[in-house]
């Protein structure tokens, strides 16, 4: 098998979207059941100037002539591979049949170790993600996900599930060191869940096409759950705000006042005029991508390193990058939300919930799962306890005396010192994955920020300032915040404390299972954990 990044590359073009949304049907208890009409072509506001050297378009012919695979080999193990997988990712786990309809690719992690797979040619990225989430055994909480790295240019986005793995591949450049990532993406469909945390009500508001009025939280539910009245043109949610822009062709950043709208992306050349007049064009999404900066400052000299861009789907050069930097993550993070659903619209909400309907549609649980009942064997007779709340305290009492008999089991081994319970209390959780041993702070940062910047997300490290401690690396607000865990030695042993010994915990693995419950001295639970894959 050939790992080399050439063999990637077809001969075919990409074939010609012409569409911004695409229809689809879904439901999600609270959410409307839309009824969708076909986008027409994006329109222009009535004499708004359009910047001809602005936008790179060309017509590319469809792929023809590729036949789908499908394998004759019987799955010994059904029960293995659930129902719901798509029969692309059931195909991918069997020996291939037809190898002329198949291809080579190679995946990287965080890590940058890399694995090389044999796929269809019509895979799509959630079935690449499938296929890795069983054969690693991983478990599939929806948000693995695939990632485009382009590193010459210094850009990454994230690949909607339904995209197409091969026309992403086809247009990348022959020399090029681009790569595909697979890692973790808890925020990629977060803005379904939150709406009002990722757009911020002053830059969110009605177009000037329409005299309407219209409250926040209805006009959120309508810019994102896309029903029939969106398409109308007088009902049409925009994104508007300040945004620093690179000139063409130097190295100076300015300011501007931009208009994300249906028909695309402007920028005002009077204050924050929006009339058409004053209203210059800069992009439209259907045939255009949003990308974040992965060194604002460094490559490109951008006043902050929250730095995203817009890259024509043909062009490969930096000179086809529209570079623009916002002051802090949250308005990033709401600018580039707001290009994924322009672009791609009904398409992610049925990206979304699609998940949820296969898992209500044949659930995992074993009926041997089903038929388990509480036992109390206490007494002299055992019996069924059928109280659930009884159930919940016999089980939590259960796992209490399990910790307090391992805790005493470690601490006892060898020397009763402490430093033997305190090596023996360290040593539990360097298997954990959210464990990071020699992790600096920039590159915690980092890994948080690659794996979706949503309450909750966090890691532990090692303390570089202070080696007999550790940190906990917690994202709240879209902000990553870092608190010391300090050890605390009483009456000869030693514990962990996050608030300076009021709470303590005879390890990590304690003080994270206590914070995954209650929020203590946090400003959120712990509830999503940073971990490196090895695929």
């Amino acid at each position: 098998m050939n790992n080399t990044l050439d063999d990637l590359h077809t001969s075919g073009r990409l074939g010609e979207k012409a569409e911004i949304f695409h229809s689809g049907k879904g439901n999600v208890s609270g959410l409307p059941s839309p009824a969708l009409i076909p986008l027409p072509a994006p329109l222009l506001p009535p004499n708004a100037q359009k910047t001809r050297t602005t936008l790179c378009k060309g017509d590319r012919s469809n792929k023809e002539g590729e036949e789908s695979l499908a394998s004759t080999v019987p799955n010994p193990f059904p029960e293995l591979i659930p129902s719901t997988v798509s029969s692309l990712v059931s195909e991918c786990v069997l020996p291939w049949t037809k190898s002329s309809a198949t291809q080579v690719i190679k995946v990287y992690n965080e890590d940058n170790t890399s694995r090389a797979v044999e796929v269809p040619h019509d895979i799509t990225a959630r079935d690449i993600c499938q296929l890795f989430v069983l054969k690693n055994h991983y478990v599939d909480d929806h948000s693995w996900t695939l990632f485009e790295h382009l590193s010459h240019l210094g850009i990454e986005r994230t690949i909607e599930d339904h995209e197409s793995v091969m026309e992403v591949l086809s247009g990348w450049g022959m020399d090029t060191d681009n790569r595909l990532y697979f890692r973790k993406n808890y925020a990629k469909y977060e803005f379904f869940k939150k709406p009002l945390e990722f757009f911020p009500d002053h830059m969110v508001s009605i177009s000037n096409e329409t005299n309407g009025t219209m409250n926040h939280s209805q006009l959120i539910q309508l810019f994102l759950y896309t029903t029939q009245t969106f398409l109308n043109s007088s009902t049409c949610p925009e994104i508007h705000g300040h945004l620093h822009a690179k000139e063409q062709g130097r190295k100076s950043w300015k300011k501007f006042y931009f208009v994300l709208r249906r028909s695309g992306l402007y920028f005002s050349n009077k204050g924050t005029s929006k009339e058409p007049r004053h209203l210059q064009f800069i992009a439209e999404f259907s045939e255009s991508d949003v990308y974040t900066l992965l060194s604002a400052k460094k490559l490109h000299g951008a006043p902050t390193d929250h730095g995203f861009c817009v890259k024509s789907t043909k062009g490969g050069s930096v000179r086809d990058l529209k570079l623009l930097c916002a002051d802090d993550e949250q308005t990033r993070t709401c600018w580039v939300t707001a290009m994924r659903l322009f672009k791609n619209g009904m398409q992610l909400y049925q990206n979304f919930i699609q998940p949820h309907q296969r898992q209500k549609a044949s659930p995992m649980r074993s009926i041997s799962e089903n038929s388990l009942v509480a036992m109390d064997f206490s007494g002299q007779k055992s019996r069924v306890i059928e109280n659930p709340s009884e159930a919940l305290s016999v089980a939590v009492e259960e796992g209490l005396s399990w910790r307090r008999k391992s805790c005493h089991r470690l601490s006892s081994h060898g020397s009763p010192s402490t430093s033997q319970s305190s090596m023996s209390n360290i040593a539990l959780h360097l298997a954990q994955p959210w464990f990071h041993s020699k992790l600096s702070r920039d590159e915690a940062h980092r890994l948080i920020t690659q794996q979706g910047l949503i309450d909750g997300v966090f890691l532990l490290r090692d303390s570089q300032s202070n080696p007999k401690t550790f940190v906990l690396s917690l994202c709240h607000t879209q902000k990553i915040k870092h608190f010391q865990i300090l050890p605390v030695d009483d009456e000869g042993e030693l514990f962990f404390s996050l608030d300076d010994g009021h709470t303590q915990f005879t390890d990590l693995i304690q003080l994270v299972e206590f914070y995954q419950l209650n929020r203590g001295v946090l400003p959120c639970k712990l509830k999503h954990h940073c971990a490196r894959v090895t695929l």
